[in-house]
C-alpha cells in the first residue's frame, strides 16, 4: 500500500522541496485576481459570477443548469438565481430540452455575446497587469505548470485496496 501511495505521489509531479507557502501564494493570487476583476467588471454592469456563467455558456452553449452549476462548483439553486438575473437582463435564455421536459438548456442571447465581447478587453488587460514582469516564455511555463497542478487536483483520488 505504501508503494502505491509513493508511486502516486511520484506521478503527481510532487516537488519535494516546494515551499510550504505555495497554497497561500496560489490562494492570494486567485483572490487578488477575483477582486481586481470584480472592480473592473462592475463598471460594465456585470459581476464576476455572472461573467463566469456567460463565459461557460460561450464555450458550452446549450448546457443544462445542473451541468453549469457543477462546472462552477455552486448549488443548482444558486445558479438558478444567477440565471434568473441574467435572463432578466436579456443575456441568457432558457430553452426546454426536447428530450426531457424537466430539463432546461441555457443559451447566450445576442446581447450576452455582445457583453462577453465587451468584457474580453477588461479580462485581457487584467491578465497583462497580473503577469507584468514575466516574459513570453515565463508566461507559457507558468501556464503549463498551473495546468499540471490543476490536472493533479482533478485526478481521481488514489484508490487503496484493503485486501
Amino acid at each position: 500500500m505504501i508503494l502505491e501511495i509513493l508511486a502516486y505521489i511520484k506521478h503527481s509531479y510532487y516537488i519535494d522541496d516546494m515551499s510550504d507557502d505555495i497554497g497561500f501564494l496560489l490562494g492570494d493570487a486567485a483572490r487578488l485576481l477575483r477582486r481586481s476583476f470584480d472592480e473592473r467588471a462592475r463598471v460594465m454592469g456585470v459581476t464576476r459570477p455572472q461573467w463566469r456563467v456567460l463565459a461557460l455558456l460561450k464555450r458550452f452553449d446549450g448546457s443544462t443548469q445542473v451541468t453549469v452549476a457543477d462546472m462552477l462548483d455552486v448549488e443548482p439553486i444558486t445558479l438558478g438565481r444567477m440565471i434568473d438575473r441574467l435572463q432578466d437582463a436579456g443575456l441568457v435564455e432558457r430553452r426546454a430540452d426536447p428530450a426531457d421536459r424537466r430539463t432546461w438548456r441555457l443559451h447566450l442571447t445576442p446581447e450576452g455575446e455582445q457583453k462577453i465581447e465587451a468584457l474580453r478587453p477588461t479580462a485581457l488587460a487584467l491578465f497583462d497587469d497580473a503577469l507584468a514582469g514575466l516574459d513570453a516564455a515565463q508566461r507559457v511555463e507558468l501556464e503549463a505548470m498551473l495546468n499540471i497542478v490543476r490536472a493533479n487536483l482533478t485526478r481521481k483520488p488514489l484508490e487503496v485496496s484493503h485486501g
